[in-house]
């Protein structure tokens, strides 16, 4: 059979991409911020896109008469103290600190305190231990090992990578890097860069001379685990003491910090700006829409222009950059439209929350949404995305609102948002002396929510909110 080439003609439907459609999508899912830095880098490159002027101008004759009453009377004020001036400046010759020195006081105390030291940033682990690194008398080569060591480190200060691993990537012998790693152990804080608590305990032991005592050394090294779980039995009988012995080691362990970086942090904290704010007026709930930083934009005068003596790429790239500042500006409107339009169908669905709190959370999904303001869930899920709103119990994620439903004992469904803020409360509630159970909180929520749930869902929503198991709660 001979291979021949045919033409064939053939329609058919599909859905195109176009660069101006994947750029409103991704409007969508910006956050404030980054939706800020967008529009401005697109003015940058935008002749044809600009920002509306809020100058106002005013004619003499619009002007009210008493603002040329009220500036008479500030000339008059200004006057009666230039007249005080000279007492002033007479007095201040003869008082025990004259003008002239505090002025000379002032500038003395700028130029002692640099402006980069009045508003120093917070140190985070990293930059604080690299800054003892390079202050301590170690060779090049040492230096070198210990900000690949430093590098590795995790937020909690413990080494992420293995020695062999480090010794590879920088071409050194792996006893060198274990070399320079007891020494950045050694730093401040103290225990930092080890690989597990038991080495940073161990570490903490010695820097403090406390590792001569050889149980207590033990305890460290081989029954972290046992102390943890309050297994003191086995202790007292292994090592021949009393209780009143084993809780002044206790005492002793429990002084030493298992994390010795979480108390720098990342650097400084993110604070969050809301993109809607939701009021109560007069009974009624208002959605107002954060437009502050957010420009008005507008095509700039430049688009009326006369192009008829322009060359054929010139007009090309003018109707290219105004098609897309105009496709900017709409795309701007339909993503502050569609923004409010979810925010105003999560009110309706989730007023409850409004009115009373977290605990009233409703079941959610983002379809319900969707179906309510006729949009796909896909788009629901992006405008949602990194969106802020500031209601009257706090400034919340719009995904926070968007929770499963558990069934209660009379058919009804409850939101497990709002069960996980009832688990909260009454864990803050609890005796430290006595702890809630996993299942005596389920009992508890059964009786006052009417919620049936399983031990295992509670311990999931308690692991789900950072909250640690009775046994350890009733340990601190």
């Amino acid at each position: 059979m001979a291979l021949e080439l045919r033409q064939n003609l053939k329609m058919q439907q599909s859905l195109v991409m176009t660069p101006q459609l994947r750029q409103a999508i991704k409007l969508l899912q910006l956050s404030r911020l980054e939706l800020e830095e967008t529009i401005q880098q697109e003015m940058l490159e935008n002749p044809f896109l600009e920002e509306k002027s809020t100058d106002t101008h005013t004619n003499d004759q619009d002007v009210d008469p008493t603002v040329h009453k009220e500036s008479h009377e500030e000339e008059a004020y200004d006057s009666d103290l230039t007249k005080d001036a000279q007492w002033e400046d007479y007095l201040g010759e003869f008082s025990s600190t004259s003008r002239q020195m505090q002025n000379k006081e002032r500038e003395a105390l700028e130029e002692i305190t640099s402006f980069e030291t009045r508003y120093a940033a917070k140190p985070t682990l990293e930059a604080h231990l690299l800054w003892q690194l390079h202050f301590s008398q170690l060779s090049d080569e040492d230096i070198a090992i210990g900000e690949e060591i430093i590098g590795n480190l995790s937020s909690s200060g413990y080494l992420e990578a293995e020695i062999s691993e480090i010794a590879q990537k920088i071409g050194k012998d792996p006893e060198k890097v274990e070399e320079v790693l007891r020494r950045v152990q050694r730093f401040d804080p103290v225990g930092v860069a080890a690989r597990d608590a038991r080495e940073c305990l161990l570490i903490q032991l010695k820097d403090r001379n406390y590792d001569r005592d050889p149980i207590l050394t033990a305890l460290v090294s081989e029954h972290l685990e046992d102390i943890e779980m309050r297994r003191y039995k086995p202790l007292l009988k292994k090592f021949h003491l009393d209780m009143e012995d084993l809780e002044e080691y206790l005492a002793i362990i429990k002084d030493l910090e298992p994390m010795p970086g979480a108390s720098f942090g990342d650097g400084e904290p993110t604070y969050i700006c809301p993109d809607v704010y939701v009021y109560k007026v007069n009974g009624e709930f208002v959605i107002a829409l954060n437009e502050d930083g957010l420009p008005d934009l507008q095509l700039s005068e430049l688009a009326n222009v006369d192009m008829s003596g322009a060359s054929e790429k010139e007009r090309d790239y003018c109707t290219q950059k105004i098609r897309s500042a105009s496709w900017l500006i709409k795309s701007l409107y339909q993503r502050q439209r569609t923004l409010y339009k979810v925010t105003e169908s999560i009110v309706r669905h989730q007023q409850a929350f409004f009115e009373e709190g977290a605990t009233k959370l409703v079941p959610l999904i983002l379809k319900d949404i969707a179906d309510d303001i006729e949009m796909h869930e896909s788009t629901v899920s992006r405008i949602t995305t990194n969106k802020y709103v500031a209601t009257p119990f706090g400034v919340f994620e719009l995904k926070y609102f968007f929770n499963s439903a558990l069934e209660q004992a009379d058919g009804s469904l409850v939101g497990s948002e709002s069960v996980k803020t009832f688990i909260k409360n009454l864990i803050a509630d609890e005796d430290p002396a006595d702890p809630l159970s996993d299942e005596h909180l389920a009992l508890m929520l059964k009786s006052k929510l009417h919620v049936n749930i399983a031990r295992r869902t509670v311990a999931k929503y308690r692991t789900q909110l950072g909250i640690e198991s009775s046994s350890k709660r009733k340990a601190r």
